[in-house]
């Protein structure tokens, strides 16, 4: 099956790294893939461009930034080139884009968002115009799909698949497991976009109360400068609380297991996520997780060495962290949550749209497209 994935731009945040795991996974099963942009590669998505690369992974960015109707031929060009069995668009604005080309190819449209993007009235329009032409709507939670369907009504299917996290590379081992509980570096990490929502000045206000107790601690935030206003917003708080010498905001890092190996503690206050990969990568990485208290981290509260609390209230998110740096690192199965889980899930969602076009498999709709 040839499989073209297309993602708003390339850059390390969710729906895209999810993009790579998944184009990586469906091509060492055999299939064609391209992942095709809207707008041009960031610099933090190289290391990821290589690794598409190893894995023989065809990859269609523009150069430049382009207009609207720039885009929409940029991705027609790309369609007319690679001659997809099937499309997967990750994020509102790459399916809506996609769904306006006349090509027959099924459209898969995934919702990652952790809000609702059809609050915007001219989103809400938009997909209520171009809907069927999605042959599946698939959420990486239950609330995507339920803001789908409260927005637009039945739809032939909608389905939730949970994102996964590529064990190999984050899974810890035992003997990096003593190491960890050994090391003298009482580090806390986020990791996340510099927005609101990911909630960096809450770590900050909190992290002042952990010095209180644990003067050798440090913060670690690393994550793309989405919002150039908010990260000002962080460095300022940083200065303005005197903590410079023990805070260090960084950009976005493509070594996040190393990342995770190092830290003593992995910090996630979010105020809303739809199916955070960050922190299934810390869960499988075995490092203590102090989150906030929001539904996309409930399948997680009974795992050990994970805390969910009021990360708004700076004590009891202090408290927490502090008990966290005194806290092993634990195994967590993540049954359903892997990578290679999530990959496959989105072979049977191909599988079931050419099943419901009278199709009974993907070597027959390959047939079928040629003649």
């Amino acid at each position: 099956m040839r499989i073209l994935q297309v993602v708003h731009a390339p850059r390390l945040s969710g729906a895209e790294v999810l993009a790579k795991g998944l184009a990586i996974q469906h091509r060492e099963s055999g299939h064609e893939v391209c992942i095709a942009s809207m707008l041009p590669q960031l610099a933090d998505f190289d290391h990821s461009r290589s690794e598409l690369a190893a894995a023989d992974v065809l990859c269609d960015f523009p150069n430049a930034y382009l207009s609207r109707f720039g885009r929409l031929m940029h991705l027609w060009r790309c369609i007319k080139r690679f001659r997809p069995d099937i499309i997967i668009a990750h994020a509102t604005l790459a399916a809506l884009y996609v769904r306006l080309l006349p090509y027959a190819a099924p459209v898969v449209y995934v919702m990652h968002s952790g809000s609702n993007d059809f609050e915007d009235p001219k989103l809400k329009w938009a997909e209520r115009f171009l809907s069927r032409r999605a042959r599946a709507v698939v959420g990486v939670s239950q609330q995507n799909t339920h803001d789908y369907l409260r927005e637009f009504g039945p739809h032939p299917l909608v389905t939730v698949i949970p994102n996964g996290v590529d064990l190999s590379r984050f899974q810890f081992v035992a003997s990096a497991l003593n190491l960890a509980d050994r090391s003298t570096a009482k580090q806390i990490v986020q990791l996340g976009r510099y927005v609101r929502d990911k909630g960096q000045l809450e770590t900050i206000q909190a992290f002042d109360g952990v010095l209180q107790q644990e003067p050798e601690a440090r913060l670690l935030l690393c994550g793309v400068i989405e919002d150039k206003a908010y990260h000002e917003t962080a460095m300022n708080l940083v200065d303005r609380m005197n903590l410079n010498e023990r805070v260090t905001l960084c950009g976005p890092e493509t070594n996040v297991a190393a990342i995770l190996q190092a830290s003593r503690v992995f910090a996630m206050p979010s105020h809303r996520e739809a199916h955070s990969i960050g922190f299934l990568e810390a869960l499988a990485s075995g490092i203590p997780v102090v989150a906030s208290r929001i539904a996309a981290f409930e399948f997680a509260r009974e795992f050990p060495g994970v805390s969910l609390v009021d990360t708004m209230n700076p004590s009891a998110y202090a408290r927490a962290l502090i008990h966290a740096m005194h806290t092993p690192r634990a195994y967590r199965p993540l049954d359903g949550y892997t990578l290679r889980d999530t990959a496959e899930s989105y072979l049977k969602v191909a599988q079931a749209i050419f099943e419901s076009s009278g199709i009974s498999s993907m070597s027959n709709w390959n047939r079928n497209q040629s003649t």
